[in-house]
């Protein structure tokens, strides 16, 4: 039986689509991680954002909409797996930083001045390690640089910075995000900023309230 042109193209172009989608699953070109749960954010609060990413964090991009992230997985300091979800309902500045990084180091102690300033039931400056040699050395130097209100969170194979950068939120480090309640993106950053300064308080200040 002979087929008709059209169809032998149109079966054709299916077995390339069952094929290549097998290819994909044995090479792992799978699907990324699954985005958060609906975001929740108003665009009131955004727009209330916008006018206070300013002075010392001018720099910060306040989005156009709540952005929806893949799952952000790390570790706690004592090495229990963490994500982002299990943050859920406060606000969350994430931070990722590493002892490589010159412009990370020099705004540790800005960041754990926030969180000595913020820090509450609401709201914490979750700042992730993501050297991938010696991890110890990044509890070590913050140790060493009195740096004792942020917790030692960490993930010694930097995943977490590839999965924001598939989210196109991570270009450099160090990266940080201003988090909402449901876990979705408010702003991003890339490159360091004066987060001890009023400018910054005042735009966290502002996410934290809603």
């Amino acid at each position: 039986m002979s087929l008709h042109p059209r169809r032998l193209a149109a079966i054709s172009l299916a077995a390339l689509v069952i094929v290549g989608g097998g290819i994909a699953y044995e090479y792992g070109w799978k699907r990324g991680p699954e985005k958060t749960a609906a975001c929740t954010a108003s665009p009131e609060l955004l727009q209330r954002l916008k006018p206070l990413a300013a002075g010392e964090v001018a720099a910060v991009q306040i989005e156009n909409r709540p952005a929806a992230l893949s799952e952000l997985a790390f570790l706690s300091p004592d090495g229990k797996p963490l994500t982002l979800a299990d943050f859920r309902g406060r606000t969350v500045l994430l931070n990722l930083w590493a002892t490589w990084c010159v412009p990370c180091r020099q705004e540790m102690p800005a960041l754990d001045a926030l969180q000595d300033k913020l820090g509450s039931d609401d709201f914490e400056v979750v700042a992730v390690n993501i050297d991938t040699r010696e991890p110890e050395k990044a509890t070590q130097w913050l140790a060493d640089n009195n740096i004792s209100r942020l917790a030692a969170y960490s993930d010694p194979t930097a995943k977490i910075f590839q999965t924001l950068r598939s989210d196109g939120k991570a270009f450099g480090m160090p990266t940080t995000l201003l988090i909402g309640p449901d876990g979705c993106s408010l702003g991003h950053l890339a490159g360091a900023a004066e987060w001890a300064s009023d400018d910054a308080v005042n735009l966290v200040r502002a996410a934290i309230g809603g």
